[in-house]
């Protein structure tokens, strides 16, 4: 998954020492949050309304509870907000989170991050951003889309995500039957392809390993190699796996982010059919996407779909509001169709059946946005030498692929790579120097204002020395 995805905004960065994070709102997101943000050792206080929820996160993560609305002057008082950090607002309401994060950079002196999701405001985030002196505006939907949209680009991918202004990126893949990886080595793969990319991280009978020159592929494994945007097709054809393009989509739903996947496939020229069964978002979405083909229907309609071409179709993406629509909806076609399929779950529940059935691509929008968040947290903890830029989690959060820039004090300066005492699991991916994409290679020395890329299966990188041993 993806991921991503963000660029971690600047600002005085402090010690190491753990923050206090005020969260509003706990749906989701927020529980999410609250999960991944106390195991990384936050002080954590949750404001929401519903009282039940409240009293049940708070006694299984044992945090602060509040319950009243985060926007109010004495509710955020209450929850310490003189001494906060950070105050992220993630309720459902986008005037609400900005209005929350309003109030708190009046009356404390903390960061502050809002989920706005609503599409009116998408195209004023940074004015919104700059103006309201937000650290960050985080538009789920917006983000899913993307990431969406980066896989139908790259179909034989199951996951692919942006780093290094797009320059770089993470490309996940299955090694099928007859691939020329099987029974090679990382070794004899680098001497045998002319492409230039990094084996970055390998999942193998629910394992993951950061493979080393002697590791051997299996057909099974799941292989993320860290290749350059420009090139990336290259490098999955020098390792046999296919590149053919997508230039037809159907999508189950037209809901914000079918609104902006659609906008995105159609500026690549891709034709989008969008299936919505409430009319009056179908009368919106003719006036807001007047290139897309806009049907009033049910997608759990089997004759109607096949009658709307889902045999042929290129790409088939459910983006409904639930879950189980959603994994039926992809389980259908890939019964019918040989259709990239990349399908939406919003909640974690039943992973191991998740993870039993073949629903192409997932994308959960909620991690997303969580490890943004995270991505912010760890560099405000770090030190203001080696900023932590962008956090993905990769393989159901088992992994990560973490970006620094390389300041004057860095550690790993100076010196070939082969020498850097590195942590156990951990691989340098790539290198951006002043838009120059690298990847490393044993002389090669990290210099400062370098973007370094890293993937290991340790948790919890803030500085760029933490790979170190």
């Amino acid at each position: 998954m993806t991921l991503k995805r963000f660029h971690v905004p600047k600002m005085a960065l402090g010690s190491d020492d753990a923050l206090n994070i005020i969260i509003v709102g706990c749906g989701k997101v927020g529980t999410t949050l609250v999960e991944q943000l106390t195991a990384e050792g936050n002080l954590v206080t949750l404001i929401d309304h519903n009282a039940q929820k409240v009293n049940d996160i708070s006694s299984t993560y044992d945090i602060l509870g509040i319950v009243g609305n985060g926007a109010s002057y004495n509710i955020q008082k209450e929850a310490g907000i003189d001494n906060a950090d950070l105050i992220i607002a993630v309720t459902d309401s986008d005037e609400l989170n900005l209005l929350c994060c309003t109030v708190a950079r009046r009356v404390g002196k903390c960061a502050a991050i809002a989920r706005v999701r609503t599409p009116d405001y998408s195209s004023e985030i940074p004015y919104l951003q700059d103006k309201l002196e937000l650290a960050m505006i985080i538009n789920p939907e917006m983000e899913a889309a993307l990431e969406i949209s980066r896989i139908i680009s790259l179909p034989s991918a199951l996951e692919v995500d942006s780093f290094v202004h797009s320059m770089a990126e993470l490309i996940k893949f299955k090694i099928e039957q007859f691939s020329p990886l099987i029974s090679k080595s990382v070794a004899q793969m680098a001497m045998s392809v002319k492409e230039n990319f990094i084996f970055a991280a390998v999942e193998r009978d629910k394992t993951i390993y950061i493979p080393k020159g002697d590791f051997v592929f299996k057909e099974g494994d799941l292989v993320s190699i860290v290749a350059s945007r420009s090139r990336r097709k290259y490098c999955l054809k020098s390792v046999g796996v296919d590149t053919s393009s997508v230039h037809t989509c159907i999508i189950a739903g037209g809901g914000k982010s079918a609104y902006y996947l659609a906008s995105d496939l159609i500026h690549q020229g891709i034709s989008v059919k969008i299936i919505e069964k409430d009319y009056k978002r179908c009368e919106n979405l003719s006036v807001l996407l007047p290139k897309a083909t806009i049907l009033n229907a049910d997608a759990t309609d089997t004759d109607l779909m096949k009658e709307e071409g889902i045999e042929k179709v290129d790409a088939f993406v459910p983006l409904t509001g639930l879950d189980e629509v959603n994994m039926i909806l992809s389980l259908h076609a890939k019964s019918c169709s040989k259709a990239k399929i990349i399908t939406k779950l919003n909640r974690f529940s039943f992973e191991n059946v998740v993870d039993s059935l073949d629903l192409g691509s997932i994308v959960f929008p909620r991690l997303i946005t969580a490890e943004a968040i995270i991505a912010y947290v760890r560099a405000m903890r770090a030190t203001i030498d080696s900023n932590l830029e962008t956090l993905i989690h990769i393989y159901g959060g088992r992994a990560e692929a973490v970006e620094f820039k390389i300041s004057s004090s860095a550690p790993v300066l100076n010196q070939p790579i082969s020498q850097l005492e590195l942590k156990d699991d951990v691989i340098l991916a790539s290198i951006n120097r002043r838009g120059r994409l690298i990847f490393p290679k044993g002389n090669d020395i990290i210099e400062v204002g370098d973007l370094l890329l890293i993937v290991t299966t340790q948790k919890g990188f803030k500085d760029v020395g933490d790979i170190l041993k």
